[in-house]
């Protein structure tokens, strides 16, 4: 018996060692691309398209690899850091914004590519339109007009008199010339004057919100833009500083101080990102997959910023907050 124990040993131990290495091997590691602006914001923003994708099936680290890249607010890396994912061989690029969208769909038109908060996809040249995105890009999108009205009726309702408001964009975004002659017409509609604000690098931003002050301005729109997410702290300090509500394009500002946001909901988006990433890599072509418009919208109120400002906030405005920071 014990030589049969001895004969049999290394044989069974070679069999566990074979089916280790096989069902090692068979796990295929799927590699994505992730550009995005800063890590700060992707800790935030890539917890709900994670938690989607393990839902799913993928799981970072086992057969999953996310090789991310961040541009900050240098948009002419882009192009490079894309070129970098290629190399790598990703089999899908996941792009945050429209600075990143534009990049990537320049720079290559066979590797997919999964558009996450990103604004006008169609006018921007990204797709053919949203049913029929007709290349190799796809993902979520919104238009102007889903949130730029409403920012500016919600400061009309907490500033009183308002009359005079200031729109702060970047050349940077590729659709920020577009947002602001939208945002001129709805201002005009609403019998409100609205002084351009434009901030090509961080000189310019200080420069914007002095020129606000000599034109009397009472309530600033924030665009939209990765050069404003990667200067949050400064847009803010001014913000509190000249006393001037601002009214910003995503909750990531207000959490870290700003007055408050009228803008789609992240968690939501992301996890249809996840969905539509799921959806690609499986096999469907992007062209066959229809861009998602955002179904819903928060409504952010930061009262410790309301209070430094010295602005009382509505009791009616507040109760149609979806959070309140206090």
């Amino acid at each position: 018996m014990l030589r049969k124990i001895v004969i049999c040993l290394p044989l069974t131990v070679f069999l566990l060692i074979v089916s280790f290495v096989e069902a090692q091997q068979s796990t295929k590691i799927t590699r994505v691309g992730y550009l995005a602006n800063t890590p700060a914001t992707t800790a935030v923003d890539i917890k709900p398209l994670r938690e989607r994708l393990r839902e799913l099936g993928y799981v970072e680290g086992q057969n999953l690899r996310i090789e991310y890249r961040y541009f900050g607010s240098n948009v002419e890396r882009l192009p490079e850091l894309v070129g970098e994912l290629i190399r790598l061989n990703v089999e899908l690029i996941a792009v945050v914004g429209n600075e990143a969208a534009s990049a990537a769909s320049k720079t290559t038109k066979a590797i997919p590519i999964v558009m996450i908060s990103t604004s006008e996809a169609v006018r921007s040249g990204f797709v053919a339109s949203l049913a029929r995105p007709g290349g190799n890009v796809t993902g979520t999108t919104s238009m102007g007009g889903d949130v730029l009205g409403k920012r500016l009726e919600l400061l009309s309702e907490i500033i009183s008199k308002f009359t005079r408001a200031g729109f702060l964009w970047s050349p940077s975004s590729p659709t920020a010339a577009d947002n602001l002659k939208e945002t001129e017409s709805i201002a005009r509609s609403l019998k409100i004057d609205l002084t351009s604000l434009e901030a090509k690098d961080t000189a310019d931003i200080d420069k914007v919100f002095q020129t606000a002050a000599t034109k009397r301005v009472q309530g600033i729109v924030v665009d939209g833009s990765a050069f404003f997410t990667a200067h949050q702290k400064q847009l803010i300090a001014l913000e509190l500083k000249h006393r001037l509500p601002t009214m910003y394009p995503n909750p990531r500002f207000v959490d870290a101080g700003g007055l408050m946001t009228y803008a789609l909901d992240r968690k939501e988006q992301y996890r249809h990102a996840a969905e539509i990433i799921d959806k690609v890599l499986k096999g469907i072509k992007p062209a066959d997959i229809p861009v998602e418009r955002p179904t819903k919208f928060e409504f952010i109120i930061n009262l410790k910023a309301a209070k430094q400002i010295g602005l009382t906030i509505p009791p009616n405005v507040l109760a149609r907050a979806d959070r309140v920071i206090r």
